[in-house]
């Protein structure tokens, strides 16, 4: 389990400008955007206060994403509900290699395991019945 003040320190040439140090919470959300991204993926699981603090007007990107660090490893698990109708392999596929490339990208680390978790299925809303009524 990765500490809470455990930071991720970037090899670089010139050490003498000082150590670029990353905390986890930081890969969470760039996760967590990545994930979000991909189309198919209808949310992010969180819990309940990320519910409340969305639903006051912040927003949690990085709900729904752990990251655990070892000396050599970063693991990444999302846990997501998909919309109904799509193709989980393909989406989950997507949402992994979407998040390893954001993670090179932003931060040119690349992580070890990139889990998705589907945790439900988000079915389109249904329309009520006075919608389909037909006048004459």
């Amino acid at each position: 389990m990765a500490e809470t003040n455990q930071m991720l320190a970037m090899q670089h040439d010139n050490e003498d400008l000082g150590k670029v140090e990353i905390a986890p919470e930081v890969i969470e959300v760039i996760a967590g955007i990545a994930a979000s991204e991909v189309d198919g993926v209808a949310q992010m699981r969180g819990n309940f206060a990320s519910g409340v603090a969305e639903r006051l007007g912040k927003k949690n990107h990085g709900k729904g994403v752990k990251v655990e660090l070892t000396e050599e490893n970063i693991t990444v698990d999302v846990y997501c509900t998909m919309n109904f109708g799509v193709s989980i392999p393909t989406v989950a596929q997507k949402v992994q290699d979407n998040i390893r490339q954001a993670l090179f990208n932003m931060t040119a680390l690349e992580a070890t395991e990139v889990n998705i978790h589907i945790v439900g299925i988000q079915f389109e809303n249904q329309k009520s019945e006075t919608d389909f009524q037909v006048e004459g």
